[in-house]
């Protein structure tokens, strides 16, 4: 409930900000906010919140503020210019988009920094007290796909009510998962991590793959719109919530929510792997993803304590292996790579255009 609130706070403040002037695209104008703003993905949230605690305790400034909403949402917001009324900081589980960097290139945009603070996995998880599964990849396809390969080469609406009917190894249970929605980071992550993965494991998908790879990537990044999959807004300790209230249902989410609930959830292998710290990091967790920052470098200097606020996210005490972070459930880096991961920060070195 209390990150919903926080989404909904986030859009009024946009629109708040929005109306501090028309000079709000003009790097000078950034002096009428003196917080440090980060908003996005809200997996990264609770990272972010813990590194905005301490950066306030250590240098008694202002607290930053911090707002989740959606990977997408937050990039967008980043992405509309520079000054007060635009993030410092977006927060995100998968790498900035193409379109997305065209777009702040576009407002004004131009020199942005991309900094991986850590991993994280995609967890489909069941309530504790629920049947175990053992999903492939392409069940996740096959289950939850919109649509499926038909007779005759065709495709058509996924017919799939029961696990059991995607493969007689699952459950007796009907399709019924609970996850996050369009805007989210951990939506695109399960698409790119899971379901298109899974079908291309499937003959009739992998063919389309190679004849016209635009159509495959519509069909294998389309969910369900029938109930059975359901979106349930950028809240993960919802999802968590609604598993144990509903038997039988799964939930989508990232795994430093399922440490912070073990107790009520479990989560179900991927092709026989499990989700863990170590099957996360040494990536052989098929949903295994990386986190980012996106630090706005034309900020830096004007919105106070921000290159501080950067650099105490990327320190061993918050980002290294034992770190604070790891205790809210953030899987470190490898102590080489974070070591470049920290000198692009120091460097506020500016990233190149993505490939996609």
């Amino acid at each position: 409930m209390t990150r919903t609130l926080l989404a909904a706070a986030s859009a009024v403040a946009l629109l708040a900000l929005g109306a501090c002037g028309d000079n709000a695209g003009a790097p000078g104008s950034q002096a009428a906010r003196s917080g440090i703003w980060a908003a996005g993905s809200s997996t990264v949230f609770p990272f972010a919140t813990r590194v905005a605690e301490n950066f306030q305790r250590t240098t008694g400034g202002s607290a930053p503020r911090v707002e989740a909403l959606g990977t997408g949402g937050g990039i967008q917001a980043f992405c509309q210019g520079i000054g007060p009324s635009t993030p410092d900081i977006a927060n995100a589980s998968r790498p900035m988009k193409k379109s997305e960097f065209e777009l702040c290139q576009k407002n004004g945009v131009t020199e942005i920094v991309e900094i991986k603070i850590g991993y994280d996995g995609i967890v489909v998880a069941t309530a504790r007290t629920g049947s175990s599964f053992n999903l492939r990849l392409q069940d996740l396809y096959l289950g939850l796909g919109k649509e499926v390969p038909g007779a005759g080469g065709a495709f058509v609406a996924n017919p799939a009510t029961t696990w059991n009917q995607v493969n007689p190894a699952l459950p007796n249970q009907r399709i019924q998962v609970y996850g996050p929605p369009p805007t989210s980071g951990t939506r695109d992550a399960f698409l790119e991590l899971g379901m298109a993965p899974g079908a291309k494991l499937i003959p009739a998908l992998a063919a389309l793959d190679e004849a016209d790879g635009d159509r495959f990537e519509t069909i294998a990044h389309t969910v369900r719109e029938d109930q059975m999959w359901i979106d349930s807004g950028e809240n993960d300790n919802a999802i968590v919530q609604t598993l144990t209230r509903t038997p039988g249902s799964l939930g989508v989410f990232g795994f430093s929510f399922l440490e912070q609930n073990m107790d009520t959830v479990k989560a179900e292998t991927i092709d026989g792997i499990a989700p863990s710290v170590e099957t996360i990091a040494d990536g052989s967790y098929p949903l295994a993803r990386s986190l980012y920052i996106y630090v706005k470098k034309q900020h830096v200097g004007v919105t106070p304590g921000l290159e501080q606020f950067v650099m105490e996210f990327m320190s061993e005490a918050s980002a290294g292996r034992g770190g604070y972070l790891q205790d809210r459930g953030l899987v470190p880096l490898p102590e080489t790579e974070l070591a470049g991961q920290r000198a692009i920060a120091q460097a506020l070195t500016v990233m190149t255009a993505p490939a996609n």
